[in-house]
Parts: structure tokens; C-alpha cells; sequence
């Protein structure tokens, strides 16, 4: 134990190696199973208590001697010092860190240790027999603490640290808080203990030691003057004492803005021009007042402030960039004011109550708008534009004139002119310097009532400075027409009329316009007074009724009267016409209908009973019915002759007047069409070439020719196919008794297998003995030249076989 003692290197190790000797810590086996402590076989040297005897162990970081760091001794009270037992250590750090001498149990360190990488390691203790490795303790379990010292500085970790605060904040304002941390062991001593101070930056802000809240230490922060800080904090351990560890970061505070400053106009006054014809809302120039915040702390609406420009100017504020718009309210002229002056005054929209004490923000200027002078086209004056002429007036008459003058201070002659496409037919004329227009024809108001047309006004020296004005001429009206009745009236009286019989109500039209309005009187002409037949009565409403005068009218005697009747209007002048009245006498029925006239039927009643009107109806429908029953019959008998001709397939016989063209007409008729259901040409090869000329190479034209397709009965062929036909229709014939029988003449291209001889054609006739000479076919012509030739060469083939 005195070397236990003597290795003690620290305080601490003294005073735990002293522990160690006055034995408080000791741990004791207490194992009953084989082989462990507890077993006989481990007692046999009569002993009855054994334990390990040890302190908890520690060692100081960042040791950085050249010797092994002793940490400590492990010992087991059965140990009697003659070196029989064997220490043995494992775990984390045994055989590389940490080293134990088997037979002292003395534990070193053999690497440099440190706590904020690992504060302590867990190892494992064994005792053996060093003769029989048996062991003679329980293993045991055991700490090495590395203990702590101050080797590591305050650091800030969540940087780097960015705060604001708004200008003009007060003393005290709250910016940001920092924190630093210390890897150091909070628990022991005070290397963990971290004050915060300031290095750079104290005159503006300050930091709470403790907390690390940075707040303002000034109230006059101003953004506009320096917008941004940079503050050094420093953190301190060992609680600030002499000889801790320090450690810095940089904050950078923004100073946000406030509405602290009004817009201010760089210039007092502006001077813009634009020309006198500029058009309203011409955009005249832009002004800007300068605000020193940023953001919304810039918006700024503008106005005009003097009434003048209130009237001729409009402001307007671009919201992108902020500047004053200034337009063209009311047309501008020269020769009225050259030169035109408006306050603009520009404001703030957002102003922050805190700061009004601070002044009024808002800021005016003025702005001079100088008008220049351009050369304008005259102008019309007054602006009237209806004029009145009566429609009577004489051709040169004077309607109206017109004005126009230069506005520009040349003051330049004018002259006028109309536009000919609103007066095509030159119903005006203008005098070129006066202006009066005057009529350029005869007018007519019930034509034309009213004239629109457009006078032209030039400069003399410069056509192209043209002002147009729309002139409405109204045509007055003059009595110039007379009345006339409305329409040519014709009436009708009944031929047993009474006296004061109403006839027929008279009517008239003027196509004058009197301001006063039309009144009309009526009477009968002159050469009606000895009229006593009927009069005419003037109802005071510009219209007049026709009554008889006398009993009862014959209309033999006389079936039409002419009755003239003057109209004559209120004028001035009064106008008068003659109109007459056509009265017609007509026979009329009980009821005093008119049936009809002497000349033509005035009045025909075209209306008609019931009953006629279903008789006549009747009758036109049957006489419809009767035409599609005829249609029907005539289809459906046409319809059966048709099928009646399809099921019928006699063979009819059919003439013809024409001669047809010999040999050498292929067009005729198609054999072929005959050959269909035999081939002759097998019926030619059947003859095994035994005939004169066959076969052979020395085969001439002339007996090719005589070789004709002729009727040879073959045994092949079978005729029960004609012959069943034939039967068939012959029984369809006998049993058909709604039709007369028919006369046919049968006509076959082939006789049939009873026939008793093979052919009655004399042109097939095959006799070698035969007489005729058919020489003279020679002289019927080209059409019989090709039969000549054959029975020329048939000729002279028989003769040859004769020889």
C-alpha cells in the first residue's frame, strides 16, 4: 500500500490513494458455483474472505508529460506481495490506452485524454493464479473518469447572427439575443460559465452578460445617416475571471425605416412647353419629389393646388415610379395665355402619427407650362349651323352666311367653299370671301324638305389649314299646291235611292305644310249648278258628303253621273282644283245591297250555301277517285302482260326486208352464239382426215373454203335436254286457258336424232356425181364472190378425184 502511496502524483490521487489505504472501498466475492471464487478448489489455501480492494479511479485531460500518466493501483486483499497472482485489466482503452502491471496491479494512461471527447471509460478487472490461470477473484467492473479542465473556449454556434431594429427606436429596445456554448463540464468549477460583453460597436448597443439580449444604447438611430451596424460580442468562461477562455462573433444589425422624412422636391420650380394643338390628356411632363425612407414610406400622391391649374391641368401619380404625371385638361391657346403656372404639391400617403411633430409632410413646387404658337386652321364663328330659306326664293337668293376666322395673330384671309360630296346636285353655292350662300336652284320643299351640307374654310396662302362646319338648311313652306281629292272616288247609288241618301264622304290631300294647318272648302264647280240630281254638303273637318236629291234613279236612262266638286285651301294664296266624282246607279236587292251595275257588277255576292259547297266538293272527289282507278287498272294490266311475256319462251319469228351482205358481212348476226353448245371443231377432227385435201401440207385455199360447218349426227350427242323442254312448254300451252292459242314457227339450229335424213340444205349436199354447175354465181357480184370460189374449188376437187 506504501507504493500505492508513493504514486500518487496529484492532490487528488493523494487523497483517494489515502482512501484507498484506509480501505473504504472494497468489494467482496460472494460466488458458490464452480470454478468462480467461492469454489473449494480456490480455498485450498484455508482462507475464508477474499475481495478486491480499489478507489474509483481518475485522470486529469490533456495530460502532456513524456512519463505514462498514473492512474491508479488495483489490489485483492488474498494478494500476499510473493507474486503468485496475475492482474489483468479489459474493456474500452485496456491494452492501447490504459496499461496495468500484472503483478503490482498499477494502472497508467499511455494517451493523451480528453473529456469533451469522452468523459470516462468502463473497464473490466480480472485476478489469476499466475501458475494455474485460474481465477481467484470475480471479475469486476470499474470507472476511469477523465476529469475536466478549462481547455475549451465559449463558442457561438447558431451564427452568423443578423438583427433589426426601426430607427428611432428608444433606450433599451430590445435587437436580438446571442447564445455561446462552452464544451467544457458545466458541473465542475466554473469553466463552463460564460459572460457576454462588447467589443466593437458599445456606443450604439449593449449585451446583458448573462442573457446575451443585445439592446439599443442610443435613441437617436437614423437610417437615412447609417442603415447598418456591425457589433462584436464576446463571450468569456470562467465566469469572466482572470485566465478563462474567450470567444467572439460579429452581429450585423439593420436599421429599418420609419416615415421619419416628407417628400421634398428637388427644384422649387419647373418650366415645361407644348403646343397650343395639343390634344386633351397630352401628357406635358413629369416632376418627382424625393423621399429619403424606402418602401412604403415613399408612397406620395400629387395635386394641384391653384385653381387655374386645376382647371387646364390634370396630376396624376405613376405608382411605379412615383413621379407627377401632368396632362392636358381643357384645350390650350396661344393668342389667349401664353404662358400658364400650377402648384403641384406632393404628400405622403402613409404618415406615421408618432412623428408628426416632426413637421408637415408634404412639399410644393411650381411648374410653368409655356404654350407655343402653331399655325391653326380658321375657325367658325358663331357655331350655329341651321339656316331657312323659303322655298319660293329665286335662284342666287341668300340662305345664311358663315364666319370663319384666322385664330393665329397673322390673322390670314379666309375662303370658303362646299364640300360637293354633301351637295352632288349644287342645289347651293358659297361666295369664296364672303361666306353667304345662296341657292343654286329652284327649290322644292315637298321634294326636299331639308339640306345638309358641309362648308369648307381655308387659309388663302395654305389650303392644307382647312376647318369643316355642318350646315342644316330647312326649306320653309309656301302655298304652291293645291288640294286634290284623296283618291279618284267612285260611288254607287241604288237606282230606288230616297232623297238626302248619304253617297259618298270626300276627302282631299295638300302636300303643302301651312304652320297653321290646313283647312279645306268644298262646293261644286261652276259647271254642276244645274245639277238636281245631288249636292254636296261641307262638314267644317276638311271633308264633304255626297247625298241624292231626288226620288229614285234609271239607270236605262242614264247608269253613270260626273259630278265635278271644287276644293279650295285657307293659302296665302289660295289654291283651288277640280276633282271629279263618279256616281254609278246599280240595282240593288230589298236590303239595299247592291246587286249589280249597268257597266259591271259593282258588287257580286260570291258567297255560297253549304250545301253547294259540299255538292261541288263531292263531285270533285269522285272525279279523283275515278282517275286513279283507271291509272291502277291500266298498271296492273300492263304488269301482267309483262310477266305473262317473261314466262312465254316461244321462239317467234321475225322478218326482215333488208338483204343482208353476203360473206363478207361479219356484222349480220353472231354464229357463235349457235356454236355455243357444241364445238364443230371437234366434230371436223372426228372425219380422221379421210376426205380429199385433209390434213395434209399440200392443202390449197380453195379446198379451205368448201370446209363450211355442216349437220353431221354424232352419237355423243344427247337431245333429251330440247326434248324435255319442248314437251314442257307444249303442256303449259294446253293447260293455259285464259289465252288464245298462239301460232309459232320453231326454229332450231340442229334437227333432232330421228330426223330421217341429216340435212335438206343443198349446200350441204355431198354427191360426187352431181350435174350442177354454179358457174354463173361468178356474175351475181363481189357480194356472191366468195361463194363462187367455193363451189368453184368443190368443182374442181370432184373432178380431180374423178381422174
Amino acid at each position: 500500500m506504501a507504493k500505492g502511496l508513493r504514486g500518487c502524483l496529484c492532490p487528488m490521487l493523494l487523497l483517494l490513494c489515502a482512501m484507498q489505504e484506509l480501505g473504504c472501498w472494497a468489494m467482496h466475492t460472494a460466488g458458490q458455483g464452480p470454478g468462480e471464487p467461492g469454489d473449494p478448489a480456490l480455498l485450498a489455501g484455508g482462507r475464508v474472505k477474499r475481495g478486491w480492494v480499489w478507489n474509483q479511479f481518475f485522470v486529469v485531460e490533456e495530460y502532456t508529460g513524456t512519463e505514462p500518466l498514473y492512474v491508479g493501483k488495483i489490489h485483492s486483499d488474498s494478494d500476499e506481495g510473493d507474486g503468485s497472482i496475475k492482474y489483468t485489466i479489459s474493456g474500452e482503452g485496456a491494452g492501447t490506452i490504459f496499461l496495468i502491471d500484472e503483478i503490482t496491479g498499477d494502472i497508467h494512461a499511455t494517451e493523451r485524454l480528453d473529456r469533451e471527447q469522452k468523459t470516462f471509460y468502463t473497464l473490466r478487472a480480472q485476478a489469476r493464479d499466475r501458475q494455474t490461470d485460474q481465477l481467484l477473484e470475480p471479475e469486476s467492473e470499474f470507472i476511469i473518469k477523465v476529469q475536466d479542465i478549462n481547455d475549451s473556449e465559449p463558442r457561438f454556434l447558431e451564427g452568423p447572427y443578423i438583427g433589426s431594429v426601426a430607427e428611432l427606436s428608444p433606450v433599451g429596445t430590445s435587437v436580438m439575443q446571442v447564445m455561446a456554448s462552452d464544451a467544457d463540464d458545466p458541473t465542475y468549477g466554473s469553466s463552463a460559465r460564460v459572460v457576454y460583453s462588447v467589443l466593437e460597436g458599445e456606443q450604439h448597443f449593449t449585451v446583458d452578460s448573462k442573457t446575451g439580449v443585445i439592446r439599443t444604447a442610443v435613441a437617436d438611430l437614423d437610417r437615412e445617416t447609417q442603415d447598418r451596424y456591425e457589433v462584436v460580442i464576446r463571450a468569456t468562461d470562467m465566469a469572466g475571471q482572470l485566465g478563462g477562455l474567450s470567444g467572439s462573433t460579429t452581429v450585423t444589425i439593420v436599421v429599418t425605416d420609419v416615415n421619419d422624412n416628407p417628400p421634398r422636391f428637388p427644384q422649387k420650380m419647373y418650366q415645361f412647353s407644348i403646343v397650343e394643338t395639343a390634344p386633351v390628356g397630352t401628357a406635358i411632363g413629369r416632376v418627382k419629389a424625393e423621399d429619403s425612407d424606402v418602401g412604403e414610406n415613399t408612397d406620395m400622391t400629387y395635386q394641384v393646388k391653384d385653381e387655374e391649374g386645376v382647371e387646364m391641368f390634370k396630376v396624376t401619380t405613376d405608382s411605379n415610379t412615383q413621379e407627377a404625371v401632368i396632362t392636358v385638361q381643357k384645350p390650350l391657346d396661344y393668342e389667349s395665355k401664353k404662358v400658364h403656372t400650377v402648384v403641384v404639391e406632393a404628400l405622403n400617403k402613409f404618415v406615421d402619427p408618432r412623428f408628426v411633430d416632426l413637421g408637415t409632410f408634404r412639399d410644393q413646387t411650381i411648374v410653368r407650362v409655356s404654350v407655343l404658337d402653331v399655325d391653326e386652321p380658321p375657325e367658325f364663328r358663331p357655331p350655329s349651323n341651321l339656316l331657312e330659306v323659303q322655298e319660293d326664293a329665286h335662284v342666287g337668293s341668300v340662305v345664311g352666311v358663315v364666319t370663319a376666322l384666322d385664330p393665329d395673330t397673322a390673322n390670314h384671309p379666309v375662303r370658303y367653299a362646299i364640300d360637293r360630296s354633301t351637295d352632288a346636285e349644287r342645289i347651293f353655292d358659297i361666295d369664296a370671301k364672303t361666306g353667304a350662300i345662296v341657292t343654286g336652284k329652284v327649290l322644292d320643299r315637298e321634294t326636299a324638305g331639308w339640306h345638309n351640307i358641309t362648308v369648307l374654310a381655308r387659309q388663302a396662302d395654305n389650303h392644307s389649314q382647312v376647318s369643316r362646319a355642318s350646315l342644316r338648311i330647312r326649306i320653309l313652306d309656301v302655298n304652291d299646291n293645291p288640294p286634290e281629292l284623296a283618291t279618284p272616288y267612285e260611288a254607287a247609288v241604288c237606282e230606288d235611292a230616297k232623297p238626302g241618301q248619304l253617297i259618298q264622304t270626300i276627302s282631299v290631300v295638300d302636300r303643302d305644310e301651312p304652320q297653321s294647318g290646313h283647312r279645306f272648302y268644298f262646293t261644286l264647280a261652276p259647271e254642276a249648278t244645274n245639277n238636281h240630281h245631288f249636292s254636296l254638303l261641307d262638314i267644317q273637318d276638311n271633308t264633304a258628303a255626297v247625298h241624292t236629291q231626288r226620288v229614285g234613279f234609271n239607270r236605262q236612262e242614264q247608269d253613270v253621273y260626273l259630278l265635278p266638286i271644287l276644293v279650295v285651301d285657307s293659302g296665302p294664296p289660295a289654291l283651288s282644283s277640280t276633282g271629279t266624282l263618279t256616281i254609278r246607279v246599280c240595282g240593288c236587292d230589298s236590303t239595299g245591297a247592291i246587286q249589280s251595275c249597268n257597266s259591271t257588277a259593282y258588287v257580286v255576292s260570291a258567297t255560297l250555301s253549304p250545301g253547294a259547297l259540299i255538292a261541288l266538293l263531292v263531285c270533285v272527289l269522285i272525279l279523283v277517285v275515278l282517275v286513279l282507278l283507271i291509272l291502277t287498272l291500266k298498271r296492273h294490266h300492263k304488269s301482267h302482260l309483262t310477266s305473262e311475256d317473261d314466262e312465254d319462251m316461244r321462239d317467234n319469228v321475225i322478218k326482215y326486208n333488208d338483204e343482208g351482205g353476203g360473206e363478207q358481212d361479219t356484222e349480220a348476226y353472231d354464229m357463235s352464239a349457235l356454236r355455243s353448245l357444241y364445238d364443230f371443231s371437234e366434230i371436223k377432227a372426228g372425219d380422221g382426215g379421210g376426205g380429199p385435201g385433209e390434213g395434209g401440207p399440200g392443202r390449197n385455199p380453195a379446198s379451205e373454203l368448201h370446209a363450211l360447218p355442216q349437220w353431221v349426227q354424232s352419237p355423243d350427242l344427247d337431245f333429251s335436254v330440247f326434248r324435255d323442254y319442248i314437251c314442257r312448254k307444249v303442256e303449259q300451252a294446253d293447260e293455259d286457258l285464259s289465252v288464245p292459242p298462239y301460232d309459232s314457227f320453231q326454229t332450231y339450229a340442229f334437227e333432232g336424232s330421228d330426223s330421217p335424213v341429216p340435212s335438206l340444205s343443198s349446200i350441204n349436199t355431198w354427191s360426187s356425181g352431181s350435174e350442177q354447175d354454179f358457174s354463173y354465181l361468178g356474175g351475181w357480184g363481189p357480194r356472191f364472190r366468195q361463194l363462187a370460189a367455193l363451189y368453184a374449188g368443190r368443182r374442181g376437187g370432184e373432178d380431180s378425184e374423178e381422174s
